[in-house]
């Protein structure tokens, strides 16, 4: 998954947060690049990963340090090493965001974290904001389908490189091999059904976890619901279905 708490790991040095912007925010805390490199290459592998490509939102939060510009800049550049593209800043103190603006980065305010309208989705169903939104056909490589407010419940393939997204819990009565987001609000208590589980990326309320290793039997290519334990991915067999 993406949130990395434990100390003695080197990825808890960092953490990827999903945020209401529908950007993902990098929550680094440390300024060392060298150790933040190493978490970097312990967690993602390299440039192709499940985040590739993404656009990150740098968060001081968990940032003790007052970083300079040019610390900034190091650390932007060591993002764009793993496809990762640092485009704003967002938290901390005032001395932090002043860093970010010589950084070149611009600063995101608390009231522009709060989306004023529905998102425009790239080959995207609009969902109504309450209820669950059922789609009947496949959502194909490069489309994203989002359910603001509710459930999502699919019927059809979800192709690899695809993305489903809801609010609520996500149902897929076939099989998910693209991303399924439940809980993208920061419910924690949503989950992730299908009747056949062959997922790229799996999220609950910003949690992330990639399947780059082979599930086991039990779960790869069969019905299996997906939720969270104490902040964890959990991949579970649903045995009842048929």
């Amino acid at each position: 998954m993406t949130s990395f708490v434990h100390a003695e790991q080197p990825a808890s040095l960092f953490e990827f947060k999903s945020t209401s912007t529908r950007l993902t925010a990098f929550m680094p805390a440390s300024i060392d690049c060298d150790q933040l490199q190493a978490a970097l290459q312990a967690q993602l592998g390299g440039a192709d990963h499940f985040l590739s490509g993404e656009q990150v939102v740098i968060d001081f939060n968990s940032l003790p340090q007052i970083p300079s510009a040019v610390e900034l800049v190091a650390m932007m550049n060591l993002l764009r090493q793993f496809a990762l593209q640092p485009i704003a800043a967002q938290g901390g103190n005032k001395d932090q965001q002043v860093a970010a603006r010589e950084a070149g980065l611009m600063v995101l305010l608390e009231s522009e974290l709060v989306p004023q309208h529905t998102p425009t989705l790239h080959q995207s169903e609009i969902i109504a904001p309450q209820g669950a939104t059922i789609i009947t056909r496949p959502v194909r490589t490069g489309q994203q389908v989002y359910a603001k407010g509710g459930d999502l419940i699919v019927l059809a393939l979800v192709s690899n490189g695809a993305e489903v997204i809801a609010d609520g819990n996500i149902h897929v009565y076939a099989p998910l091999r693209g991303r399924a987001l439940a809980g993208a609000r920061g419910d924690m208590n949503a989950r992730i059904f299908t009747t056949c589980m062959e997922a790229e990326l799996l999220s609950i309320a910003g949690i992330y976890r990639s399947l780059d290793q082979a599930l086991p039997d039990s779960i790869r290519a069969k019905p299996a619901q997906v939720l969270l334990d104490q902040e964890k991915i959990v991949i579970e067999a649903l045995n009842n279905l048929n």
